[in-house]
C-alpha cells in the first residue's frame, strides 16, 4: 500500500513512511493509493469473526509489508482488547459506546493502534521520535495514555487552557515519563495551528523526528473504521441498514466509516453531527469553505473550526465517482438543544448521554424518517462532563473505579503563548 499527499506536491510513501512523517512535507494529509474493496462474502461473514480477526484483516490492506503478520495480530489485538456494545435506546435508535477502554473515549483505539504501530517502527532507531499533538479534549488523554512508556518516543501534548474538561486535563496532565503538556492560552485552532507549523519548519525537522498523532496521521485515523465493522456485526436486521450519526469535529471518525463503507460496509448514509462550530455544515449547504474561529461548547472535542480530514472526505467521494449529498449530511446541534436532548433521553429512557453522544442523537433524531433506524456514537464517558450532566438530569454520574485515582494527582503541564515561535524555542532547547 502506498499513499500520496493531498497537495500532491511530494513523492508517494508506504504506511510506515506515512506513519513517522505524520504530514507529507508539502503540507499535505496522506490518503491510501488503492482503496481496499471487501468481498460480499466477506460482509456476510462477520457475525461469525471474532474482533481480533476481523480487525486484523481490515487493517491489513493498509498496513502492506511494513509490519510483520505476528506483530500486526498483536498490535491490533491490544488496541482493541475492550468492548463496544451496542445499546438500543428506544425501538428506532441505538448507542454504539466507545467509551469502555482506559481513557474512556473513543479515541483510545487509534491512540493504541499508532502507539505500537510507532513503537514497533522506532526499534533499532539511534534518535528519538517526538510526537507532537494537540487536543480539544479527548485526544490528549488517549495518546497519554496509548504512548505512556513507550521506548524511544517522546509525547508533547498542546491543549487549550480553560476548554478541556477537569477529568480530560488530568488524563493528560498527569502522566510523567515521556508525556509533556503544554497549557496554551488559546483554542484548539490555536493549538492545532503551532502543530502543523511544526511540521514544516526546517529547523525542527532537523532537530528532532517529529510526528502527529492527531488523525491526520494515518495510523490514527485508520484504524477508527473497526468501530463501524463492530456495530455492523451486533446489528441485527440486517435487511435494514441504520444510518449512523457521528459526532464530527475534526472529521477524522466520520471520514474513517465513509471509507469502510466505500470498502463495501453496507451503511446507506451517515449524518455529521455538528455544535456551533458547523463549518462542514455550511460547506454542505453552499458549496463554499469558509474556515471559521472556534467556538467553546459543550461538547468540547469537537470545537473546531478549521477541520483538517474534511479535505480527505472530499477526495474519498472524488474516488467513489459518487455526490457527497447522497451518502452525507450535516445537522447542527446547539448547545440548549444538547442539554435538552441529554436530559429527555434519561428521562425517559434512563440512559445517560455525554454531550458529544447528545449532539449525534439530537442529529439523528432530527433526520430519521418514521421508518428508519439509526446508530448514534456514544463517544465519551458521560462522567468527563459531570457539569453538563448535572444541569441538565440534576446529579453526576457515578465515577468509574478507573478515574478515582486521578483525582488524587497533581497537574502538571508547561503554559505557553499560542505562539510557534515560543514552542519552536521550547522544543529546540529540549
Amino acid at each position: 500500500m502506498r499513499y500520496y499527499s493531498l497537495s500532491r506536491q511530494s513523492p508517494d510513501v508506504d504506511f510506515r513512511q506515512a506513519t513517522i512523517a505524520g504530514q507529507a512535507p508539502d503540507k499535505g494529509l496522506y490518503f491510501p493509493a488503492q482503496l481496499p474493496k471487501l468481498q460480499e462474502s466477506f460482509i456476510g461473514q462477520l457475525d461469525q469473526m471474532s474482533k481480533e480477526e476481523l480487525a486484523y484483516e481490515i487493517m491489513k490492506p493498509y498496513i502492506g509489508n511494513t509490519i510483520g503478520e505476528n506483530a500486526l495480530r498483536t498490535i491490533v489485538a491490544e488496541a482493541i482488547n475492550f468492548p463496544f456494545p451496542l445499546v438500543p435506546v428506544n425501538e428506532h435508535m441505538y448507542s454504539l459506546e466507545l467509551f469502555h477502554g482506559p481513557t474512556l473515549a473513543f479515541k483510545d483505539v487509534g491512540a493504541r493502534f499508532m502507539s505500537r504501530c510507532l513503537g514497533y517502527f522506532s526499534k533499532n532507531q539511534n534518535k528519538k521520535t517526538t510526537v507532537l499533538v494537540a487536543t480539544s479534549g479527548d485526544t490528549g488523554g488517549a495518546v497519554a495514555n496509548g504512548f505512556l512508556g513507550v521506548d524511544a518516543v517522546e509525547v508533547v501534548i498542546l491543549y487549550p487552557s480553560g476548554k478541556v474538561s477537569p477529568v480530560q486535563e488530568l488524563q493528560l496532565t498527569t502522566c510523567g515519563q515521556n508525556i509533556t503538556a503544554l497549557e496554551v492560552e488559546g483554542s484548539f485552532d490555536d493549538c492545532q495551528a503551532m502543530v502543523k507549523d511544526a511540521f514544516m519548519d526546517a529547523a525542527l525537522r532537523e532537530h528532532l523526528q517529529l510526528t502527529s498523532a492527531n488523525s491526520i496521521n494515518v495510523a490514527r485515523w485508520l484504524p477508527q473504521q473497526l468501530y463501524y465493522f463492530f456495530a455492523w456485526q451486533q446489528w441485527s436486521d440486517k435487511e435494514h441498514p441504520p444510518v449512523i450519526s457521528v459526532p464530527s469535529g475534526n472529521f477524522g471518525n466520520i471520514c474513517a466509516g465513509l471509507l469502510a463503507r466505500y470498502s463495501g460496509l453496507p451503511i446507506p448514509a451517515f449524518i455529521a453531527a455538528c455544535n456551533v462550530n458547523d463549518t462542514v455544515s455550511d460547506f454542505l449547504r453552499t458549496g463554499v469553505y469558509t474556515p471559521k474561529m472556534a467556538v467553546s461548547t459543550l461538547s468540547n472535542a469537537m470545537d473546531v473550526g478549521n477541520p483538517s480530514n474534511l479535505i480527505r472526505i472530499i477526495e474519498l467521494f472524488k474516488v467513489a465517482g459518487v455526490p457527497i449529498h447522497e451518502i452525507l449530511q450535516s445537522v447542527t446541534v446547539t448547545d440548549a438543544e444538547t442539554v435538552h436532548c441529554i436530559r429527555k433521553v434519561y428521562d425517559d429512557h434512563g440512559y445517560m448521554l455525554d454531550p458529544h453522544g447528545a449532539v449525534a442523537y439530537g442529529a439523528l433524531k432530527s433526520t430519521i424518517r418514521a421508518d428508519q433506524k439509526g446508530i448514534f456514537l456514544e463517544t465519551a464517558h458521560p462522567v468527563k462532563f459531570p457539569d453538563t450532566v448535572k444541569k441538565a438530569i440534576g446529579k453526576e454520574p457515578d465515577l468509574p473505579e478507573s478515574i478515582r485515582p486521578l483525582l488524587q494527582l497533581q497537574k502538571k503541564a508547561i503554559k505557553m503563548r499560542p505562539s510557534f515561535s515560543e514552542l519552536k524555542e521550547w522544543l529546540l532547547k529540549g
